[in-house]
Formats: C-alpha cells, structure tokens, sequence
C-alpha cells in the first residue's frame, strides 16, 4: 500500500482530560501511530507521546495459587440430637 492512500487515523477525545500546556478541558485527543500513543491538544497544538503502563499483575489469593500445600487434617465429633421419646413420660 502507498503512502498517499494510508488510512487515516482514528482520533478519540479524553474526557476531562486538561492540557498541559494550556489548561483547556477536554481538547485533548488520543491517536495510533504505527505502535505508538499519542495525545495532542486541539486548541494550541501541543503534542505528546504516551508511555503506557504494564496492566498490574493479579494478586494472589487462595484461589489463584497453585501451589501444592499440605493441608491438615483434623477429627469431626457428630453429636446426635437427644431422643425426643425418652424425655416423654
């Protein structure tokens, strides 16, 4: 594919985003280039690239560890509810 037929690219405005530069709300549009971010303000041309953060790692818990654990053992006494006929005289 040519570079005069590239596609354009899709910019989308950040909601309450506040430009650096010059402090206007919501002029502030984010956009793709090649495997890069960007954000761009509108309003004074102010333009920046956008170093995006690893997602954080799950916490473990019980139920996401696989580790093997030994798990202990321990005895269960079932009482038996009083008979209800030798309380009857």
């Amino acid at each position: 594919m040519s570079e005069e037929f590239e596609k354009p690219v899709k910019r989308r405005f950040i909601a309450g985003a506040v430009c650096p530069r010059c402090s206007a709300m919501d002029r502030i549009v984010n956009y793709k280039l090649g495997d890069k971010n960007y954000r761009e303000c509108v309003a004074c041309g102010f333009k920046d690239e956008i170093r995006l953060q690893a997602s954080p790692r799950e916490l473990d818990t019980r139920v996401n560890q696989t580790e093997d654990r030994e798990v202990e053992e321990t005895a269960v006494k079932i009482l038996l509810p009083p008979d209800s006929t030798a309380n009857k005289k």
